[in-house]
């Protein structure tokens, strides 16, 4: 009883895990190359490849019978690089991301 119910949390959170990697990567990349440089943070492709390999390892160490995989302790390294993307890359590159609209400094109506 208590082992299954182990199993059921501990797969609850590798699922968990991954889902933080792969919310990572997307927003990784949608955001422009130029913005990662003028936040003075690393460049888009050095967290492109950290947080790819998160989620690849997050998906990989996700326990499903019959099917082997990494080991678990992975999973938590792969958390740590989704982390610190999100708490810390992710807020200084956003102001540096947001796209203009047609009225912009170089819309129609901009610049005059």
């Amino acid at each position: 009883m208590i082992a299954s119910a182990q199993v059921v949390i501990f797969f609850v959170f590798y699922i968990a895990i991954f889902g933080l990697s792969l919310w990572a990567l997307i927003d990784l990349l949608r955001r422009p190359a130029s913005a990662f440089p003028q936040a003075g943070k690393r460049t888009k492709g050095f967290w492109g490849a950290i947080v790819g390999v998160a989620t690849a390892v997050s998906f990989s160490v996700i326990p499903i019978p019959g099917v082997p995989h990494l080991p678990s302790f992975l999973a938590l390294l792969a958390a740590v690089g989704a982390i610190v993307y999100l708490v810390d890359v992710k807020p200084a590159v956003t102001p540096y991301s947001r796209r203009r609209g047609p009225r912009g400094p170089s819309g129609p109506s901009g610049g005059w």
